[in-house]
């Protein structure tokens, strides 16, 4: 999926605008989390703008979905729509056709491209300051209907002849509307629309009447819950906080041990589980159990850590499918919280235990499972965790005082360390705090962070003694997060 996203704001004089750009970078960020590969250009000039556009063709090649939003001023000149540029002139009508992006060839660019969802949102139409010497009748206020080829809808902000609120807070009222309903889980595009004009309607007290033109053949939701997504087992399993415990269940009797935060009741627990227990249990009570039993081994549980330790051993009598069901949950809380949603930062602890495990060809399909859980979450990775590619790592430091100090971690060229909190990681002079760590202490942070087993990891060292220091230090507060 991808996505060209645009907002305009630092037009001259009373053309000035206050929302475009934070919507441009709200719209991008929420776009980003639901899996978009997104470019985002503010306060643009037209030829910017066009080469933003060829970009955008290119890199619809490779999409199934592709995306334009623009917020800023629009305008219509005879029947054609026309997204203005910061320096669109505005003197005479063929100076601001040739000096401002046509929506018609928007339209087009995702019409000759092979996505299958095509989608548009303009929050433009806002009302225009510019004293134009060129007549214009109230019919050709706001924005031209246009024509929605196959796969496509298009979302105005305005109906036709309106004008379009800039909002009052941070964003326009289109804008914010759409950041309002864009989360909610399973939500067609159609129905999320209709949800906006609702809530634009009664913010602009009936004002402001949003607007569709649509030809979608299939469906489309921005947040697709994951057990639409996954099949191999129910809601209930994938958001085990939604499990219900029925004691009379030999599973869920050992479901409800493991979650009892006890050792003792999770080793009575655990010594439940061997291959006759399991016959009748579901996959999906199998798969809550595997999630249980990894949240104990994180909590201490020595039991539950000799089970990942010896997992081979103690399923090797287990019927295939019901021991790839209790691995599959193991995998799932590595990454996965009580909600089902991808964790900020992975269940860590026995990270690279779990994923020793992929050595055995007979429970790949594990780990073909949870990397295409990974994959429909849209989580942001480096790699698929389990998969095929490793990642080669740059680690570059530099020689000081009884060890060496990491200066940068480079993939593709890149340096990807980072401060999460700037303020955090320096004195109250604003000096910056370093920490003392180990090799193998920082190494399986980087591992954990980002969210690949260390057997996916290339490391280099640069120079090459860093790697055999007895003492690195690095930035307090670093992260290398995707």
């Amino acid at each position: 999926m991808t996505a060209l996203v645009i907002g305009n704001a630092a037009y001259d004089g009373d053309g000035k605008l206050a929302n475009p750009v934070n919507d441009a970078t709200d719209i991008a960020k929420k776009l980003g989390d639901y899996g978009f590969d997104v470019e985002t250009v503010t306060d643009a000039n037209y030829k910017d703008m066009d080469k933003a556009l060829t970009r955008f063709r290119a890199a619809l090649a490779t999409s199934e979905v592709g995306l334009f939003f623009f917020a800023g001023h629009g305008m219509q000149i005879d029947g054609v729509n026309y997204l203005l540029a910061i320096d669109t002139p505005m003197d005479d009508e063929t100076d601001a056709k040739h000096g401002s992006l046509s929506l018609d060839k928007v339209i087009e660019t995702l019409e000759r491209s092979k996505v299958a969802t095509k989608i548009i949102m303009l929050d433009a139409c806002r009302n225009n300051p510019w004293k134009r010497e060129w007549q214009r009748s109230a019919s050709t206020l706001g924005l031209a209907p246009v024509y929605a080829p196959r796969g496509t809808i298009i979302g105005f902000a305005t109906s036709p002849g309106q004008y379009a609120l800039d909002g009052k807070g941070r964003n326009g009222t289109y804008t914010g509307a759409i950041l309002q309903h864009i989360d909610e889980a399973d939500c067609l595009i159609e129905t999320m629309f209709k949800q906006v004009r609702n809530t634009v309607s009664a913010e602009s007290k009936g004002k402001q009447i949003t607007w569709e033109h649509t030809s979608l053949s299939g469906n489309f939701a921005f947040n697709q819950s994951l057990s639409k997504l996954i099949t191999d087992y129910g809601p209930e399993a994938l958001a085990d906080a939604l499990f219900v415990i029925d004691p009379a269940k030999k599973s869920h009797k050992v479901i409800a041990g493991l979650k009892s935060h006890n050792w003792y009741s999770q080793n009575d627990a655990l010594a439940l589980i061997t291959a006759g227990s399991l016959t009748k249990a579901s996959n999906d009570n199998l798969f809550v159990m595997g999630r249980n039993i990894y949240q104990a081994a994180c909590g201490g549980s020595r039991a539950a850590e000799a089970f990942i330790s010896n997992f081979i051993d103690r399923t090797a009598h287990f019927p295939a499918e019901k021991r790839k069901a209790i691995l599959d949950g193991m995998l799932f809380e590595v990454f996965f919280d009580p909600d089902g949603q991808p964790r900020t930062a992975i269940k860590a602890n026995h990270f690279s235990e779990v994923f020793a495990l992929k050595k055995h060809k007979n429970l790949q399909s594990s780990f073909d499972f949870i990397g295409s859980a990974l994959a429909a979450s849209n989580a942001k990775l480096y790699a698929i965790p389990g998969g095929p590619l490793d990642v080669s790592v740059t680690i570059t430091a530099k020689a000081i005082a009884n060890g060496f100090r990491i200066e940068g971690v480079y993939v593709d060229g890149v340096n990807i360390l980072r401060l999460e909190d700037e303020a955090e990681a320096s004195d109250d002079e604003g000096n910056p705090i370093y920490v003392r760590t180990s090799v193998s202490q920082f190494e399986k942070t980087l591992s954990a962070q980002m969210k690949l087993p260390p057997s996916q990891l290339k490391l280099t060292y640069s120079p090459p003694e860093a790697d055999e220091a007895g003492s690195l230090r690095v930035r307090a507060g670093f992260t290398v997060s995707k």
